[in-house]
C-alpha cells in the first residue's frame, strides 16, 4: 500500500520536476557555462576563457556605473514603494476609510498594465514641450521648474524610478491591506485603549505583525530594482540615457548580447546579476529573521 502511494506521488511530481529542470535549471546551467567562454552567439564551438569575462567585467567603467545605478535603485525603490504602500493600506484599513475597496482598485490599476505600456505613458508625461508634468507646472505658474526630465543626467534615473514606483505600489497596497485585515481587530482596539496613538499603534502593533509581508515585498522589489531594463530601454534616449546616467546591468547585458554579439560577456553579466539577487534574498531573510508572532 505504501509503495503504491510512493509511485503515485512520484508520478504526480516527476513530470513537473522534469519540465522545471528542462526549461529553468538547464538554461541557468548553460548561462553559467557560457559566461566562461567567448561565444559570439553564432559559432558552434565557443572558446573557453575561464574567468576572463568576470575580470574584464569589474574593470569595465560602464558596468561599474550600471552597478552604482542599480544600487541606488535597490535602496530607493523598495523603501519608497513599501513606505507608500504601508501608508495607503493603513489609511484604507486601520482607519476604515469609506470606499476603501474602490480606492484599492484604483491603486491596483497600474498593475494591470504591462511594463511597456507604463514606460510609454511616463515617456509622454515627461515630454519636455507637451508632457503632462511640464504642462501642469505651467498651469500652476511654476514654469521655472520645467525640465527635460529624461534628458538631464541628474534627473533621468530619478524620473525612471518614479515610474517604477508608480507601477509597483498598487500591488503592495493590496498585499498589505489583506494582511492588515487578517489582524484581529481586538489587538488594535486594545492598543487604543492603552493610549497608543496612531503612530505608536502602527509602529508597535501593526508593522511587527506585517513583518513577513514586508520582508517578501523587499525581496521582490529588490529583484525589480536590480533589473530596470524595460523602463530604461524605452523611456531614455540612446543606450544608457544621457551620459550613461540610466545605465543598468540589464541594459548592458542586452546590448552586449544582441548589439555587439558578445554572448559570453553578456552571460557573465547575467551570472553576476543572478548572484546579486541571491545575495539580496539571503541577506534579507537572514537579517530580518525573528521569532514569528502568533495571534
Amino acid at each position: 500500500m505504501r509503495h503504491g502511494r510512493y509511485r503515485f506521488l512520484a508520478g504526480a511530481i516527476l513530470p513537473g520536476l522534469t519540465l522545471y529542470a528542462v526549461f529553468v535549471i538547464a538554461p541557468y546551467a548553460q548561462a553559467f557555462y557560457l559566461s566562461l567562454t567567448d561565444w559570439d552567439g553564432v559559432s558552434a564551438d565557443p572558446g573557453f576563457v575561464g574567468l576572463a569575462n568576470f575580470r574584464r567585467l569589474f574593470g569595465d567603467d560602464l558596468f561599474l556605473a550600471a552597478l552604482r545605478h542599480n544600487g541606488v535603485m535597490l535602496v530607493v525603490v523598495p523603501l519608497v514603494t513599501i513606505s507608500l504602500a504601508l501608508f495607503f493600506a493603513t489609511i484604507l484599513n486601520v482607519d476604515r476609510t469609506r470606499g476603501a475597496g474602490f480606492y484599492s482598485i484604483v491603486y491596483f490599476f497600474p498593475q494591470l498594465l504591462s511594463i511597456i505600456i507604463v514606460a510609454v505613458l511616463w515617456q509622454f508625461v515627461y515630454t519636455p514641450n507637451s508632457g503632462l508634468l511640464n504642462g501642469s507646472l505651467d498651469a500652476l505658474g511654476l514654469d521655472g521648474l520645467r525640465r527635460s526630465w529624461l534628458a538631464e543626467p541628474d534627473l533621468a534615473l530619478w524620473a525612471v524610478m518614479v515610474a517604477l514606483i508608480w507601477s509597483s505600489v498598487g500591488f503592495y497596497v493590496v498585499l498589505f491591506s489583506a494582511a492588515i485585515e487578517s489582524i484581529p481587530h481586538d489587538i488594535l482596539e486594545a492598543a487604543r485603549i492603552d493610549g497608543a496613538g496612531r503612530f505608536a499603534s502602527f509602529s508597535r502593533v501593526t508593522l511587527p505583525l506585517l513583518r513577513d509581508n514586508v520582508q517578501v515585498a523587499f525581496v521582490y522589489l529588490g529583484i525589480v530594482a536590480l533589473d530596470g531594463f524595460p523602463l530604461v530601454q524605452i523611456m531614455t534616449v540612446g543606450p544608457g540615457g544621457p551620459n550613461n546616467a540610466t545605465e543598468v546591468m540589464g541594459l548592458g547585458l542586452y546590448r552586449n548580447a544582441f548589439t555587439y554579439g558578445k554572448f559570453g560577456y553578456a552571460s557573465a553579466i547575467g551570472v553576476t546579476l543572478f548572484a546579486l539577487n541571491m545575495i539580496l534574498t539571503v541577506l534579507t531573510f537572514r537579517l530580518t529573521r525573528r521569532e514569528r508572532v502568533v495571534y
